[in-house]
């Protein structure tokens, strides 16, 4: 018997890996959004600052808590514009894990204040 793991199966470890005293902000276009277990991950377009665009990848939550604090399978569409927050990795690798969320209606999502 064999296992394929995809990368949320792999990539499922603790939020050591990201440095919650820091926050960032990334602004850019929703790529994808999977709605998966044990954790949503949200990839967008970022353009940086030679202007040359870079995915970065968002861990969110997990999708049945995210379901009762009023996400949906659909909060994020391939296009959005989207300004993300998020504790940044300590390698400085192009990931970060999510805290809040402002879409281009003006809603918000997680922590944004």
């Amino acid at each position: 018997m064999t296992a394929t793991f995809g990368l949320p199966g792999v990539a499922h470890h603790a939020a050591t890996m990201f440095d919650r005293t820091q926050t960032i902000e990334l602004t850019g276009e929703v790529v994808e959004f999977q709605w998966t277990s044990p954790h949503i991950w949200i990839q967008i377009n970022v353009e940086n600052d030679a202007g040359e665009i870079e995915e970065w990848s968002v861990e969110g939550g997990v999708p049945n808590r995210l379901y009762r604090a009023g996400w949906r399978p659909n909060s994020f569409e391939p296009g959005d514009e989207v300004l993300i927050r998020g504790n940044p990795m300590r390698d400085g690798g192009k990931a970060v894990l999510f805290v809040g969320a402002r879409l281009d209606d003006g809603s918000t999502l997680g922590r944004f204040e």
